[in-house]
């Protein structure tokens, strides 16, 4: 079994590749979505087959486009500070907070389209496991699975 940073007991994620159509969808929003050059995520929640929500990661900063330059040299405050991966978002203003994550956003995203995500699953493309606030939010929405790339390991571990 993987060791994540953080996995809730009795949960797991389960793996697809890239040619899942809410995979490719997730990745899709995460590039095309996302304001977070360093890391950009995205999210689809999915029920009975149909799209429901969708988002990416959204950085607290609207132009932070010379911020995630510097993210991409390695000047992240977090990372400068060797803060502990999935913790002190709020450090540095290019880090998206937990509330701007992508599993987060995608799960407002459908209620605020009129669904429920009680028994949805969510693909979740451009990160290697959920932190523990977007777990929490989650399992409080009643998401059901939730799936990474099958690669995600390998692609996005730090």
């Amino acid at each position: 079994m993987k060791e994540y940073p953080y996995l809730p007991k009795g949960r797991q994620f389960l793996y697809v590749p890239i040619t899942n159509e809410f995979m490719a969808l997730a990745k899709k929003t995460a590039l095309t979505e996302s304001n977070d050059l360093g890391q950009p995520t995205g999210s689809v929640v999915v029920k009975d087959g149909r799209i429901i929500g969708r988002a990416a990661n959204r950085a607290p900063l609207g132009h932070i486009r010379p911020l995630n330059w510097l993210h991409k040299k390695g000047l992240c405050i977090r990372r400068l500070l060797r803060v502990e991966t999935g913790t002190k978002y709020w450090l540095c203003p290019g880090c998206a907070r937990f509330s701007d994550h992508s599993e987060q956003r995608a799960i407002k995203d459908a209620l605020k389209n009129g669904h429920n995500p009680d028994c949805a699953d969510l693909y979740l493309w451009g990160h290697w496991w959920s932190c523990k606030p977007c777990w929490d939010k989650m399992i409080g929405a009643g998401i059901r699975d939730v799936y990474l790339l099958d690669t995600s390991e390998e692609e996005f571990r730090r």
